[in-house]
């Protein structure tokens, strides 16, 4: 009994002791070191590099960018750079002839691809600024190359053309007998242009026709094209002595001539684009504008630098006179079919203004 009773024991010990190494927790898992990533003879992508801006300046006389006028149409046809051709666009308004060099300087050093100087008075300090700054391409509106200068492209028009027709318009209209002209300094050519061609075009159609056409000589340079109170009360003036139309050529200068008009009921031509858009003060009046086609011609220049085909020199645009707008019903159809044929003679060469290209001195 007491045998059996030693074994049961020593049976329940084992199984106690069985029992509890089943209970043991396991070790844990020793850790792995991470796995190397395979070599691979594949060299890293280079990081690609950023894409330089296409810049363009515009530098404007003294008429400012929103002259409605000759200034506003060179900026238009840089903001259109920017929409067509990404672009990036800015203008600095010039106050002072004397900071033409500077402002253009304020591009160059920034490195603009392009800038685009408004007048036949920022000339030199173009020509200066594209020997200092060759890596810039230069558009000159207004400023004819005589000698080529690298990296300048002159944008002329035929203002002697936009002038004549424009002064066959007004004579053909005129009931009077008489109109007139009020414009800038006829220092500038292409001024001087407008205004000779506008008597050639009037005296073509009526050799009897009596013409007033005055340039604002008696200022400096940095106010005959900025002084619309001068422009309106000279183009008053002519209206109260007879004339019922009148063409305004000087920036803002020539629009207070547009806006005497509107106030006097007398017929307006106005200049350089269609001054109906930038002249909605004078539209019941704005008979037409003898324009230069200066948007589509700056640019295309811009586009040809970014495309690769520019060339130095002289770039002649187009010149046309604008549509009748409002006073379309009160352009009798023989006047209209008239000056039609006229300017198709004129931009064929068939009619001669017989405007020579510079003011004989």
């Amino acid at each position: 009994m007491r045998k059996l009773f030693s074994l049961s024991m020593v049976l329940l010990v084992v199984a106690g002791l069985m029992l509890a190494a089943c209970q043991t927790p396991a070790a844990p898992p020793a850790t792995q070191a991470p796995v190397a990533p395979a070599a691979t003879d594949k060299p890293a992508e280079p990081a690609q590099p950023v894409a330089k801006p296409f810049k363009v300046g515009l530098v404007t006389d003294v008429g400012k960018v929103d002259d409605k006028s000759f200034n506003q149409s060179a900026w238009e046809g840089v903001q259109q750079a920017a929409k067509d051709l990404g672009a990036e666009v800015k203008y600095i308004e010039t106050t002072d002839p004397k900071d033409y060099a500077k402002n253009i300087a304020t591009f160059a050093d920034e490195k603009y691809d392009v800038i685009v100087t408004v007048g036949f008075a920022l000339g030199e300090a173009t020509a200066a600024a594209a020997k200092q700054y060759p890596d810039v391409k230069f558009i000159g509106v207004d400023q004819f190359q005589a000698e080529v200068t690298p990296g300048v492209a002159g944008l002329n028009f035929p203002e002697d053309q936009a002038g004549f027709m424009a002064g066959a318009l007004a004579a053909l209209m005129s009931k009077s007998g008489q109109i007139g002209a009020v414009l800038g300094t006829d220092a500038v050519p292409p001024v001087w242009r407008f205004g000779e061609g506008y008597k050639a075009g009037a005296e073509y159609v009526n050799p009897d026709i009596k013409l007033n056409v005055v340039y604002h000589n008696d200022v400096g340079f940095d106010k005959t094209f900025v002084d619309p109170e001068w422009g309106k009360t000279t183009a008053q003036s002519m209206i109260d002595k007879g004339a019922d139309v009148i063409f305004g050529a000087g920036g803002k200068t020539g629009n207070g001539a547009l806006l005497a008009c509107a106030e006097k009921g007398c017929y307006a031509i106005g200049v350089d684009t269609d001054q109906y858009f930038t002249v909605p003060e004078a539209q019941k009046v704005m008979l037409s504008s003898a324009m230069k086609l200066i948007v589509p011609g700056t640019f295309n220049l811009i586009k040809a630098v970014q495309d690769g085909t520019w060339a130095d020199g002289n770039v002649f645009g187009q010149a046309a006179l604008a549509p009748y707008h409002d006073v379309e019903s009160k352009v009798p159809a023989d006047v209209k079919a008239k000056i039609e044929e006229l300017t198709k003679k004129v931009q064929s060469g068939e009619v001669k203004t017989g405007v020579a290209p510079t003011k004989p001195q």
